[in-house]
């Protein structure tokens, strides 16, 4: 089998995963028949998704992270399984991994489908690494490129793996 990006940028996130002191097992996850491609369940109870962005892009060096309809949809079928559901956003070139729940995942795009009025078919979530400072995660404003709809959320960098195994 031949060995894709993601392969390489999940496999350095569970490798920190798998070094915390909680850590007991991983295994693939299944939603309903299939198994996905882009989450693992860790010690049987919880759910990890992965995305990985290999470079800040713009002006504003932002990684961007577009989670497509299919994905918040499996997104969704595994949060309603497994209680502890979260997204490990992997930012390759800064070599380093924010960490969020599902909730807080999904409370970014419901403000930004609250702003534009109707539900768009992907959102794309942004998220700004400077040097020794947390993670700056937010949505643009419907329409206004560059422009955040809220101030950036500020995400601890030591979440991720901690924050898995609360």
């Amino acid at each position: 089998m031949k060995i894709r990006d993601e392969h390489l940028y999940h496999g350095a996130a569970l490798n920190q995963i798998a070094e915390h002191k909680q850590f007991t097992a991983i295994n693939s996850l299944k939603i309903e028949r299939s198994v996905s491609r882009s989450a693992y369940l860790i010690n049987d109870q919880i759910a990890v998704f992965f995305k990985y962005a290999s470079k800040p892009s713009g002006r504003f060096k932002e990684y961007l992270f577009t989670f497509k309809r299919h994905q918040l949809l499996e997104l969704k079928k595994i949060s309603k399984k497994h209680e502890k559901t979260h997204v490990a956003l992997i930012c390759v070139k800064d070599r380093v991994i924010c960490c969020l729940s599902y909730d807080e995942l999904i409370d970014f795009f419901k403000k930004r489908r609250d702003s534009r009025g109707r539900a768009e078919s992907q959102y794309t979530l942004l998220i700004t690494v400077k040097h020794n400072e947390a993670f700056r995660v937010y949505v643009n404003d419907p329409g206004k490129k560059g422009q955040w709809l809220f101030k950036p959320k500020k995400i601890a960098r030591n979440r991720f793996p901690r924050d898995i195994f609360r």
